[in-house]
C-alpha cells in the first residue's frame, strides 16, 4: 500500500472512530426540572444589541470536527454536547440557594482559581449569599471527622488565586461513603454541590448525584475536571496542565545545563503521568532539550541491541550529554510486583525514576564509562504551583460555566472544553475511559522529531510491532 493511500486510510479510520465515539454515548445532560425563574443576569437574546447573549438550549457542539466529503449521517441530539453558559431562565431561586464546594485528590495548579470563580459568579451575578466550602475533600462531609464548613464570600476568596494548593484542603478517599455524604448535604440544606477533582472524584460525584436522585432531592451536582495529567476523556484539556508543562520545562532546561556542563552528563527528569504521557511529550516539545521521552503508552526495553540503554550509550558517544524525561507511569508493567491501591482507588506505582537512575549508573559502571547523572523529581513543586495566566483564564471560565449550569438545574455533569467550546458533559461519559497519547498520532510523531529517539526501543522491535 502506498504512503498516500495508507495515510488516507488512517485518516478515514480516525474519522470513523470519532463517529463511533459520538454514537456510543448519550450526551444528554440531566436536569432537576423546568427552568421557570427569570435570571437576574441581564443579557441580550440575540446578536446585534452590543451586549453579551444568553446561551440557549438549542446550541450544541459536535465532538467530531472531521468532515468526509459526501453524504453525512443525520445528527442525533443525544450525540452532540450542550453549550455551557448563562441561561435566560433558571431553575433555582437565588435567595434560596445554599451552594457547597469541595476539592478532592492530589493538588493541581488552578484549584483556587476555580473556587474563586464559582464564589464570585454566584455572589455577584446571581445574588447567592450562602456558599460553603467543605474542608478536606469528601471526608469533610463525614460527621466523625467533625470538620466545620468554611463560609465563603468574595472578600474571603479574592486573593486565593495567587496561592498554590487548595484553600479548602483536600484528601483522597471518602467518596464511597455516599449515604453519609448525602445525609450531610441534607443537614446543610445544600441546593448544589461543586466537585473539583479527577476521575475518582467525579465517580464519587456521580454516586452522590444518583443517591440524591434516589432520595428525590433537588440538589444539583456539577464537576470541574481536575487532573494535571490531562487524561480526561473527550475534553480538550484539564486545568493545570499548561502550568505543569511550563514548570516541567524549566526543570528540563536546568537538567540540560547540568548535563551539558559535565563529562558524559545525563539529566533525568521524572514528571507526572500515571497512565498518559502528555506532560512528558509536551515538555519535550516546549524545552527542545530532551533526547529521550519515556511514557506509559510506548513500551521499551532497557537491555538489548535496540534497548534504551544501548541508545543512551550511543547518544553519549556522539554528543557527550543526554537529557531524559520519564513519566511516572512508564515501565510499571515491569516494575510492579504487587498490585495495591491508595485511598483514592489509584494503583500504587513503583518509582520508575529512581529505578532508571540506579540502572543507568550500574550499566555505565559495569562498562567502566564515566558519567555524571543528575536526577530531578519536581512533581510536588509542580503540583503545588499557582496557575500560570493561561490556566488561570481557563479556571475562571470553567468556574463561571459551572455556576451557570448549576443555577439552570443541570446535574450529573462536568464542565469541559471540547473543540474550544465550553460544554456540559455527562459525568458517566467523561469517566468512561482515560485519554492517552496515541503512539501513531501527531503529538508522538512530533515528539520523536524533537528528540530524534528511535520510534521503538525494543530488543525485538519487528515482532513487537506486528
Amino acid at each position: 500500500m502506498g504512503a498516500e493511500v495508507l495515510q488516507a486510510s488512517k485518516e478515514q479510520e480516525g474519522f470513523m472512530a470519532t463517529m463511533a465515539t459520538e454514537a456510543a454515548f448519550n450526551f444528554t445532560v440531566e436536569r432537576l426540572g423546568d427552568c421557570n425563574i427569570k435570571s437576574p443576569i441581564t443579557m441580550a437574546t440575540a446578536r446585534g444589541a452590543g451586549v453579551a447573549n444568553y446561551v440557549t438550549d438549542d446550541q450544541f457542539v459536535r465532538l467530531n470536527t472531521l468532515v468526509s466529503v459526501g453524504k453525512q449521517p443525520p445528527i442525533e441530539k443525544s450525540h452532540v454536547l450542550e453549550r455551557a453558559g448563562p441561561r435566560e431562565m433558571i431553575y433555582f431561586s437565588p435567595a434560596h440557594v445554599h451552594a457547597g464546594i469541595v476539592t478532592c485528590g492530589g493538588l493541581c495548579p488552578g484549584i483556587n482559581d476555580v473556587i474563586r470563580a464559582i464564589v464570585r459568579c454566584l455572589w455577584h451575578r446571581y445574588g447567592v449569599k450562602r456558599i460553603s466550602g467543605i474542608p478536606y475533600g469528601y471526608k469533610g462531609f463525614l460527621p466523625e471527622m467533625q470538620f466545620p464548613v468554611k463560609p465563603l464570600n468574595p472578600d474571603i476568596v479574592d486573593d486565593i488565586h495567587k496561592l498554590g494548593g487548595t484553600f479548602l484542603g483536600s484528601t483522597r478517599g471518602g467518596g464511597n461513603e455516599t449515604g453519609k455524604i448525602v445525609d450531610a448535604m441534607e443537614r446543610l440544606n445544600l441546593s448544589m454541590l461543586f466537585t473539583i477533582g479527577g476521575d475518582g472524584t467525579q465517580r464519587g460525584a456521580l454516586a452522590i448525584a444518583n443517591e440524591v436522585a434516589r432520595r428525590r432531592l433537588k440538589i444539583a451536582v456539577l464537576g470541574i475536571p481536575k487532573t494535571v495529567d490531562n487524561d480526561f476523556f473527550i475534553i480538550d484539556r484539564s486545568f493545570g496542565f499548561n502550568t505543569a508543562v511550563e514548570r516541567a520545562t524549566e526543570v528540563v532546561n536546568a537538567a540540560h545545563m547540568e548535563a551539558n556542563s559535565a563529562i558524559n552528563g545525563v539529566g533525568l527528569v521524572k514528571v507526572m503521568g500515571r497512565e498518559s504521557g502528555f506532560i512528558a511529550a509536551c515538555t519535550a516539545l516546549a524545552s527542545h532539550e530532551a533526547n529521550f521521552v519515556l511514557i506509559p503508552e510506548v513500551p521499551f526495553d532497557l537491555e538489548g541491541e535496540n534497548g534504551f540503554l544501548f541508545h543512551l550509550e550511543q547518544r553519549l558517544k556522539q554528543r557527550s550529554h543526554a537529557v531524559i524525561i520519564v513519566a511516572e507511569g512508564a515501565m510499571q508493567e515491569q516494575l510492579i510486583t504487587k498490585r495495591e491501591t491508595d485511598a483514592g482507588g489509584n494503583l500504587k506505582l513503583a518509582d520508575v525514576g529512581t529505578h532508571l537512575r540506579d540502572r543507568i549508573n550500574r550499566h555505565f559502571a559495569d562498562k567502566k564509562i564515566e558519567i555524571n547523572l543528575k536526577y530531578i523529581d519536581p512533581s510536588y513543586v509542580i503540583r503545588s504551583s499557582p496557575a500560570n495566566p493561561t490556566d488561570s483564564i481557563y479556571c475562571e471560565r470553567l468556574g463561571n460555566a459551572a455556576a451557570h449550569a448549576a443555577m439552570a438545574g443541570r446535574t450529573k455533569a462536568i464542565i469541559g472544553l471540547v473543540n474550544n467550546k465550553y460544554v456540559h458533559l455527562p459525568i458517566d461519559a467523561a469517566i468512561a475511559q482515560r485519554r492517552h497519547v496515541d503512539p501513531e498520532g501527531n503529538l508522538w510523531r512530533d515528539t520523536l522529531d524533537a528528540t530524534h529517539q528511535p520510534a521503538l526501543m525494543l530488543s525485538k522491535p519487528c515482532e513487537q510491532a506486528v
